[in-house]
């Protein structure tokens, strides 16, 4: 199979999708009044979580590009849970505002290497 090279503005949009996309199912497990998640499986019946680092762990995407950027909100809360043992969903937040916060500094002319 061929690869694909996606460069600039393309690229980081992709990345920002598949981040945006597993922190905002994230999300919803932050804080005292903290919702389920409803995870369908392949066998089995559906599991109803409300662990950020499972439900991370758990999505894929169709789209290549933008499964990168899933991939990186994984690593993220993978991390943390090794490290931490809990706070995955708060850093899969706080990565997710990160992420766009550079992109307006990128959008006003900054340079994504030095960020």
């Amino acid at each position: 199979m061929a690869k694909q090279i996606v460069y600039g503005d393309e690229a980081r949009n992709k990345l920002v999708e598949g981040i945006d996309a597993v922190a905002n199912a994230v999300k919803v497990t932050l804080g005292p009044a903290a919702r389920t998640v409803v995870l369908e499986k392949s066998w089995g019946s559906p599991t109803i979580i409300n662990d950020g680092v499972t439900i991370a762990k758990d999505i894929e995407l169709e789209d290549a590009f933008a499964n990168m950027g899933a991939k990186l909100i994984q690593e993220v809360a993978s991390k943390t849970q090794d490290n931490a043992g809990d706070g995955t969903s708060t850093a899969s937040v706080m990565t997710q505002a990160l992420v766009h916060q550079g992109m307006r500094n990128v959008t006003a002319g900054a340079s994504p290497v030095a960020l």
